[in-house]
């Protein structure tokens, strides 16, 4: 599914990255823990292709994407890519429904088709009432559960998750964990999750440490 090779990344002086390697496969929950500034969310960033590496190749289902254009790229992570983010990132102006809807009608998708799409993710996570529901009608867990839909939109060969529990409380936190490993079991779902969660990455398939810009 992903192949990371001897990524690299530095911001003037300071190396982020100094070499990270790394393989996920179809279907499997990688968590990446470690302290703040080891270089976990830049890691996340550039495997989610939000970012570039000064060095280094990604493939993304055989995709070596950096070497798309910017709009091929921009197509890639629509269709291929979702994230899940800490403060969710709904537009408060939006209802659930069309804050799920977003990825389709970037892709262009029929509007009937991207809603039907929405609504059956929304009632899968236990949404189905909160449809014209906006944000700030929403509870922290709620809306992170609309987030999760809005990732999972266009059906995405890897979904991206950064510090996804941080957020939230620690009931909420573990409807979260269970829904992830739902998710996997019902649509072979992949996940890389950055999170100081220890729960969380216990219970994933693999627990890497980033230490000094390098998973150990």
């Amino acid at each position: 599914m992903i192949e990371a090779k001897d990524i690299r990344k530095s911001y003037g002086s300071l190396e982020v990255l100094k070499g990270v390697n790394l393989s996920i496969d179809e279907g499997e929950i990688v968590s990446i823990v470690g302290r703040s500034g080891a270089g976990k969310s830049t890691l996340l960033h550039i495997l989610g292709t939000l970012d570039s590496p000064d060095q280094g190749q990604l493939l993304i289902k055989g995709e070596s994407v950096f070497d798309l254009s910017t709009k091929k790229l921009a197509a890639f992570r629509n269709q291929q890519i979702g994230f899940i983010f800490q403060f969710h990132h709904l537009l408060p102006e939006f209802t659930a429904l069309e804050n799920v809807c977003i990825p389709a009608f970037i892709q262009q998708k029929d509007q009937s088709i991207a809603q039907n799409r929405a609504k059956e993710l929304l009632d899968y996570l236990g949404l189905k009432d909160r449809l014209t529901h906006k944000p700030n009608q929403l509870s922290g867990g709620e809306q992170q559960r609309v987030a999760v839909a809005r990732a999972l939109m266009n059906q995405p060969a890897i979904v991206f998750a950064d510090e996804p529990t941080g957020n939230l409380d620690s009931g909420t936190s573990e409807e979260l964990h269970e829904l992830i490993f739902q998710l996997r079991k019902d649509f072979k779902q992949s996940f890389v999750i950055v999170t100081h969660n220890e729960e969380l990455a216990k219970l994933s398939d693999r627990r890497l440490v980033m230490e000094d810009g390098r998973l150990k």
